[in-house]
């Protein structure tokens, strides 16, 4: 049994697998409780839009759930995808995309698909788990450079040059835009600066940046103006467009390739029509209503400057991700999670060993544009309460607390 499943049976259905209920917004119900809820990746606030409610609606409606029917190389097709993959790529600056079922899944394949056992791949150490599960299934070398260090995936990418000259294969880089636990962005510049030295691609996954960062949130290489200098971008629809399904963009001889080689979505069936109908119109809200993302930043500073006001540790997070660092063994960090939950209200994510090191508590926030600032204000005193309490030896017990 893992790190985590020891814990299993004092866990499930409370601090593993709970059960949110309710309209989803920033309050929903937790065990007959409403409680202030800062665990839902619905950055720009469009899960519950009207307007997108209205798309999903009237889109089920017409189509129900099953068409189009079978895999999109055999009888999945129709003009709708192609329309979002053509307003997808266009808003990320790309001459083509890709529709995924799942961001996950379609992050395993890309990987697969792209890569044969004569590639050499530099990734950081740091990379989501979705990558690293299609590391595992590369059959050619790889080398991980320490999280962000340049210098590093300098001599990595030394390392791999040699390998490729060897194999007659090529590099690809793989990195995110913004990392989801720690909040910090992935030095994409950097990166890109590389190409000077050495030849590869480079693949970033950006799943938390599209639709929070960037000019127009068209994602963390517009943060930086480098979208034109990443090769292969991916991102999902679970995050800003709170939806199903991802999407890749690339060149069109990659997507074209792609198309063709793509496992997870030659053998799978064709995301459904209400989906695709549904991301039509939260990519529209997403590039029509600017104030959304300047609502999300608004409560982004507030409560990243309130908690570092009150003396909280928040790392390097330069994105909405807002982690909260503390020490503490896994008891601890549950016996404060249930008072955060059942004395103050507030619900939100826990993060313990092995996600991250021993000895260290995190407790992610994720604020959204349906935050208010009032919601802040009651997140940043419980927090600082906690933390007092935490120093003070009050959660310091050998049991998890019962619910």
């Amino acid at each position: 049994m893992g790190p985590i499943g020891q814990w299993q049976n004092q866990a499930h259905g409370y601090f593993a697998f709970p059960k949110l209920e309710g309209e989803i917004n920033p309050r929903m119900m937790f065990r007959g409780k409403e409680v202030l809820t800062w665990s839902l990746n619905n950055y720009l606030g469009l899960a519950n839009h009207p307007e997108v409610r209205k798309a999903d609606a009237e889109a089920a409606a017409k189509f129900g759930m099953a068409y189009p029917m079978g895999a999109r190389m055999m009888s999945g097709q129709t003009r709708k995808h192609e329309e979002l993959e053509q307003k997808l790529a266009a808003f990320v600056g790309k001459p083509a995309s890709y529709l995924l079922n799942y961001g996950y899944q379609g992050m395993i394949s890309i990987i697969d698909a792209l890569l044969n056992r004569n590639d050499v791949v530099v990734y950081d150490s740091e990379a989501h788990a979705c990558i690293i599960d299609g590391l595992r299934l590369f059959p050619g070398k790889r080398f991980v450079y320490p999280h962000n260090d340049i210098e590093s995936c300098r001599k990595q990418l030394e390392r791999a040059t040699k390998w490729a000259e060897r194999t007659g294969g090529g590099i690809l880089v793989i990195t995110e835009g913004v990392f989801g636990m720690a909040g910090d962005l992935g030095n994409l510049k950097g990166i890109t600066d590389l190409k000077k030295e050495f030849t590869f691609r480079i693949l970033v996954d950006d799943a938390h940046g599209f639709g929070t960062m960037g000019k127009t949130g068209a994602g963390t290489g517009e943060h930086f103006g480098v979208q034109d200098k990443i090769d292969i971008y991916f991102s999902t629809f679970a995050k800003s467009m709170a939806g199903i399904g991802g999407f890749v963009a690339a060149e069109e001889e990659v997507i074209m390739y792609l198309t063709y080689n793509l496992r997870s979505q030659i053998f799978a069936k064709s995301l459904p029509m209400p989906m695709v109908y549904g991301a039509l119109k939260r990519l529209e809200l997403l590039q029509t209503k600017p104030e959304l993302k300047e609502q999300l930043w608004t409560v982004v500073r507030a409560l990243q400057k309130g908690l570092k006001d009150m003396g909280l540790d928040i790392g390097v997070t330069e994105s909405p991700v807002t982690p909260v660092y503390m020490q503490g063994g896994i008891p601890e960090a549950a016996n404060m999670v249930f008072d955060l939950r059942e004395n103050y209200g507030v619900f939100c994510s826990m993060v313990v060993y092995p996600v991250i090191p021993k000895g260290q508590i995190l407790l992610r926030l994720i604020p959204t544009a349906e935050h208010t600032l009032e919601d802040v204000k009651i997140t940043i005193k419980a927090f600082a309460e906690c933390r007092d309490k935490l120093k003070a030896g009050k959660y310091d017990k050998e049991k998890i607390a019962q619910f």
